[in-house]
């Protein structure tokens, strides 16, 4: 299964967001430079999400996003559903009792199983674990020592 750069961009830029939380709105460029996300997909993908109401925008010379609701009650399953729609690896999953050949089809079950799978991670995973684990890899774990 791979996810779309739009959900891996969005994820990474409402990490962002959620860093500077709720100190100052952070400008598309600034995070376009920071996520190496080119400003007008960037800004396409905020868009989205501010008519989600995942963030807002903040007008003038300071201007930017800022997040519209607290880093840790914001899931990945949430900014899926609002950048990409419901979370199913195929047609039949998407709508598991309108598809004809659930009874006989010998992979229905399966992928059943991995939309389950997935959408427990995603929900299970806030922003604001997305935040805690970059400041877990900016800070070395421990002292290297070179003779």
């Amino acid at each position: 299964m791979k996810f779309s750069t739009t959900f891996r961009y969005g994820a990474r830029a409402v990490a962002q967001l959620a860093a500077t939380h709720p100190k100052r709105p952070v400008s598309v460029c600034e995070v376009g430079q920071k996520q190496g996300i080119s400003p007008k997909y960037l800004e396409h993908i905020l868009q989205a999400l501010k008519a989600a109401g995942v963030v807002q925008a903040v007008h003038g010379k300071r201007g930017g996003y800022v997040l519209a609701r607290l880093p840790a009650s914001i899931t990945l399953k949430d900014l899926y559903e609002d950048l990409i729609g419901a979370l199913a690896p195929s047609h039949c999953s998407a709508k598991p009792d309108r598809c004809p050949m659930r009874d006989v089809c010998p992979v229905w079950d399966t992928w059943i199983e991995l939309k389950d799978a997935v959408e427990k991670v995603l929900e299970r995973t806030t922003v604001q674990d997305l935040v805690e684990r970059v400041k877990r890899k900016a800070t070395p774990s421990e002292p290297m020592y070179c003779i």
